[in-house]
């Protein structure tokens, strides 16, 4: 079972002005003369971070990581009150993709995701052929309505009964029947204790039911109120505009995809994420490599799939 690569830090990082008065903090990491892969986060409005660059053999390739609008180091952070998240949607972060690529010097690259990450991934290639060397994705995620239905709005309650209850806790009774709009409604309340009620509340629920079983420290991570309440915010922007796909739009336009080499993980018991997305997309694009991991949920740090993106990435090292 493989398991993350060594630590390593950056050997180079910037800022990047994208426009819209948006600065987006990215690293470099690894060889600066290997093979180009950017790894991106999930949420949308989660974070880069040091494991994400342990799924890549340092020796082997240049690790780019960036933090997505609105949240991470870059600027402005969406848990300031006055943000402005009409700016922020997938296509704009495609076109960031490419800027940074071009302000990198990049050619190509392996693109790499997990949850929202996938998601963007697959906007980004089905939009950018010919820039992506190899698309790695897991806990796949495309922001169809039968998605959101079952994560927000009460499908998953059947399996989390009991943190169901406080997720729908800060939600008046009478509201409770549309709950992404009710939670947009609070999570921009121009009272600060109400925004950071609902975006504690929020992050709760997903890091509570993002692994097989819970991760104190990831809860934690997740629930500290700057980082929550930018994160349920930004997530509860986009969900709310589903994306700003047409209906199933990555999944019909993955066939786009059939020349680019590629692998889709997917945990068996992910609850955040359920399986039946990543076999529409494995249906959609046969010709990427499927993995159903048996025994997993949605964390891309759990054992199996862990051990599917270190396989697949060493494999596409050349």
């Amino acid at each position: 079972m493989r398991d993350f690569f060594p630590e390593i830090e950056p050997y180079e990082s910037g800022m990047l002005d994208v426009g819209d008065g948006q600065s987006l903090y990215w690293e470099a990491s690894g060889n600066p003369d290997g093979k180009p892969a950017v790894y991106l986060h999930g949420g949308p409005g989660g974070a880069s971070s040091a494991n994400q660059r342990r799924v890549f053999d340092p020796e082997k390739y240049r690790i780019i990581l960036f933090d997505q609008r609105g949240c991470g180091q870059s600027t402005p952070h969406a848990s300031e009150a006055d943000v402005d998240l009409s700016v922020n949607t997938t296509w704009h972060l495609v076109d960031d993709l490419e800027k940074l690529r071009t302000h990198l010097g990049i050619k190509k690259w392996l693109v790499c995701g997990g949850s929202w990450g996938s998601t963007l991934a697959l906007a980004y290639a089905e939009a950018h052929t010919k820039r992506v060397t190899e698309l790695v994705v897991r806990g796949i995620f495309t922001l169809r309505p039968i998605e959101l239905d079952w994560f927000y709005e009460g499908g998953a309650a059947a399996i989390y009964p009991d943190l169901w209850e406080e997720f729908i806790a800060p939600v008046p009774v009478e509201e409770r029947s549309r709950l992404i709009q009710a939670y947009g409604r609070l999570l921009h309340d121009a009272d600060q204790s109400v925004r950071e009620r609902a975006g504690v509340a929020w992050s709760t629920w997903e890091s509570s039911t993002i692994t097989l079983l819970q991760q104190p420290d990831t809860i934690a991570k997740f629930t500290e109120p700057a980082f929550a309440v930018a994160f349920a915010r930004i997530e509860n922007h986009y969900f709310q505009n589903n994306g700003w796909f047409e209906p199933n739009q990555l999944i019909e336009r993955a066939g786009t995809l059939k020349d680019v080499p590629g692998v889709i993980v997917q945990g068996r018991y992910d609850m955040c994420t359920p399986a039946f997305t990543a076999w529409d997309l494995h249906k959609a694009w046969p010709e990427a490599e499927f993995i159903l991991v048996p025994d997993a949920g949605h964390a891309f740090d759990e054992p199996g799939i862990l051990n599917a993106l270190v396989e697949a990435t060493d494999r596409f090292a050349g």
